[in-house]
């Protein structure tokens, strides 16, 4: 394929990405954005193994990677289930920065890579290789962490080291030391020491920086390593010379960034932060009530199946509220059929989406979808706070942090300050959980117990078949 064919065909999918991101920032277009991004990619990647840059050569071993890779992907796609999305995507992300890795240690020894190159172009291009590496292996150990707390492998508690933060700094220094020996080598031998201490310290600190981000923040995340993969990608690109990769990876990375940056608006807390860790565990201390008292005051209302169909039978206004807990018991086609009776029945039913909801962002928003619950009935946390006073019953399945109104009334719980659905002004609540157990925050929830909540304790699948058969009975 011509040079200028090639660079034709990058235009084309460059434009068609950003279609992609423009498709994909709204339900009723992300069928579409995925058309498009899905038609780009396949444009990128017929000009980049037909163009200029490949050899007769390698031509079959890129052609047989590729059905390796393409096999493992479709039948990743037919097998992995819609909840265990988020862990799918942190796997993902990992393969990027492994791949951004890889590359830049071929790059570097092989002698062709930089033949001719001099003086300031050669320091920028071993800069591109160094920079790349790193990116590449903090993206990819931090995402293999995420993994496993997505997972359930590793627990959602924080790790907290004792001076971490003078580790973190420690690390830095040692990277750009070895950093300022690797642009001096003269060779590729003395270049590899650097390059390999460098690298264990960058997985060291993708490892640290993950195990020390609690549950609660995990959506912040995934948003974050989408980032880090995205950057590490455009690293590749300059170290590949190839402005496709450039441009694409600076789309990821910075849609990414802004991703987390709207994550942590959400939860009210700075990125820094949440790098630094700290905040949400799977184990932790209820947080004191106002009193002081380490216990919450007043008793929890359980309620039976049959009276939560007693009342939804008899509401005008229904809003559900999905968290965590019904991705966990799949449960989100009963809630579907649930909605469509009740609907039948002239009942107006709403869903509230919290940004943070979940695991990954747009989390419930998928299973949703994937249930077919129609996207005029979705709505996002700002969109129905106002509404919740003139509501009957908020039904809320398995969430519990953004439903928690200590986020608004105690100003020393951790997560005080927190954007939260006000479930509790509406005329009936209920909370369906497995056990009173603290959400990933890892404080108790007041609304548990005010007089107008009602708990409706077990599997969230089970006890919402009981409803349906209620309510049809």
């Amino acid at each position: 394929m011509l040079g200028n064919l090639a660079t034709v065909s990058y235009i084309g999918a460059t434009i068609l990405f950003i279609l992609c991101l423009g498709g994909l920032s709204n339900q009723e277009t992300a069928r579409r954005g995925n058309l498009y991004g899905i038609i780009g990619m396949a444009i990128a990647v017929v000009a980049t193994v037909f163009g200029p840059q490949v050899t007769s050569a390698g031509l079959p071993w890129i052609i047989g990677a590729m059905v390796l890779g393409g096999g493992i992907g479709l039948y990743a796609a037919r097998v992995v289930q819609m909840t265990q999305m988020p862990e799918l995507v942190a796997l993902m992300h990992s393969m990027v920065g492994l791949a951004a890795m890889l590359v830049g240690y071929a790059t570097f020894i092989d002698p062709a890579a930089s033949a001719g190159m001099e003086g300031a172009e050669k320091a920028i291009h071993e800069m591109e290789m160094y920079i790349g590496i790193l990116i590449g292996a903090i993206t990819f150990s931090g995402s293999v962490i995420a993994f496993g707390k997505l997972s359930g492998k590793i627990g959602g508690k924080p790790v907290l080291l004792p001076g971490r933060h003078w580790m973190n700094l420690a690390g830095l220094l040692i990277i750009i030391y070895f950093g300022r020996e690797f642009l001096h080598a003269e060779t590729i031998t003395a270049g590899m020491t650097p390059m390999i201490v460098m690298t264990i310290v960058s997985l060291l600190f993708g490892v640290h920086m993950v195990m020390a981000i609690g549950g609660a923040d995990m959506p912040v995340v995934v948003s974050m390593l989408n980032s880090y993969s995205g950057w590490a990608a455009a690293a590749t690109g300059f170290m590949l010379s190839n402005d496709l990769l450039i441009v694409t990876g600076a789309l990821v990375g910075s849609s990414g960034a802004i991703l987390s940056f709207i994550m942590c608006s959400a939860m009210n807390r700075h990125f820094i932060s949440v790098i630094a860790g700290g905040f949400g565990s799977d184990g932790g201390t209820p947080a004191p009530a106002a009193g002081g008292s380490a216990q919450p005051a007043g008793e929890v209302s359980p309620i039976l199946a049959a009276e939560t169909a007693e009342l939804l039978r008899e509401a005008k206004n229904v809003i559900i509220v999905p968290g965590y807990g019904m991705a966990v018991a799949q449960a989100q086609h009963t809630v579907n059929e649930i909605t469509q009776f009740l609907r039948g029945k002239g009942v107006n039913v709403r869903f509230g989406i919290h940004p943070v909801a979940g695991r990954m962002p747009g989390h419930m928003n998928v299973l949703l979808a994937e249930a077919r619950v129609p996207y005029d009935i979705v709505f996002e946390m700002d969109e129905l706070n106002e509404d919740f006073p003139a509501t009957d019953v908020t039904m809320i399945i398995g969430a519990n942090d953004i439903v928690n109104p200590a986020a608004q009334d105690d100003p020393t719980s951790p997560i005080a300050g927190m954007p939260v659905l006000e479930v509790w002004k509406a005329k009936t609540s209920i909370v369906m959980k497995r056990s009173m157990a603290s959400g990933y925050a890892g404080v108790d929830n007041p609304l548990f117990y005010k007089d107008n909540n009602r708990m409706l304790f077990g599997d969230a699948k089970k006890m919402l078949d009981e409803v349906l058969v209620a309510l049809k009975s």
